[in-house]
């Protein structure tokens, strides 16, 4: 009976050792990130740990130098000897703003993403005298340096605003004579069709038999009277419409 207690004594006694053997070697990963890689050097040399830096990354955050990550994470346990991984920071980053004043608006959005920036807002004005569609002026300036991933604002020319009119009525007036009063004043001749043959009631002849059918029909020409027009007289319109008829 003593010899077995003195037995599992032993061997308790032995399971013991090995637990403080092995946790005696286990050590708890300090934080990082923050540091330069100097002074994480320092933090760990005295656990028996290594490091090493696999990545670099641009962050708005990490000033440019110092860890922005670790891999295991600070309070993980490890044995002494092992290589923590971590990432340094490239810092923010630097772009220089391209100069994109007149242009137009889609040149100056494919020149802003090509240099990975995004567009912020555009504004349109009216301005006489200046092509519409046309960058007049840009947040930030042009070749403006080192800002952090900014977003460009545009100010873009709209054309001078448009004429406004009272369309008046052209109904009864052959068609070659509106077209030229058309352009004149600025608009656009639109889709021209012949008006629909009203049809007509089944009509008994003398004879007994049905009247003949009315024509088709005739092909829009010069001299086809307007039957209808839109958009209809009294409508406001600007310089551009296009104005579309029915003759006969």
């Amino acid at each position: 009976m003593l010899a077995l207690v003195l037995v599992l004594v032993a061997i308790l006694s032995g399971l013991t050792a090995m637990r403080f053997a092995i946790h005696g070697q286990e050590v708890a990963v300090p934080p990082l990130v923050g540091m330069t890689p100097a002074e994480a050097e320092r933090s760990i040399s005295g656990l028996g740990l290594q490091m090493s830096i696999e990545r670099q990354y641009y962050s708005p955050q990490i000033p440019e130098g110092r860890i922005m990550s670790q891999l295991p994470l600070p309070g993980t346990k490890v044995r002494r000897g092992w290589q923590l991984r971590v990432a340094q920071s490239l810092g923010p980053t630097r772009v220089a703003i391209p100069d994109v004043t007149g242009q137009s608006e889609h040149a100056a959005e494919l020149n802003i993403r090509r240099r990975g920036l995004d567009m912020a807002s555009m504004a349109m004005v009216a301005t006489p005298g200046i092509p519409a569609d046309q960058v007049l002026a840009q947040n930030p300036t042009a070749n403006a340096a080192q800002l952090v991933a900014p977003k460009i604002n545009l100010l873009v020319s709209g054309g001078a605003d448009a004429q406004a009119f009272v369309m008046p009525s052209f109904l009864g007036q052959p068609l070659g004579s509106v077209s030229r009063t058309l352009q004149d004043a600025g608009f656009r001749l639109g889709n021209v069709s012949a008006a629909p043959v009203p049809e007509a009631p089944p009509d008994q002849s003398a004879t007994g038999q049905l009247a003949a059918p009315l024509p088709a029909p005739a092909q829009p020409s010069p001299a086809s009277i307007i039957v209808a027009q839109f958009p209809a007289a009294g409508q406001k319109v600007v310089t551009g419409t296009a104005v579309s008829f029915e003759v006969r």
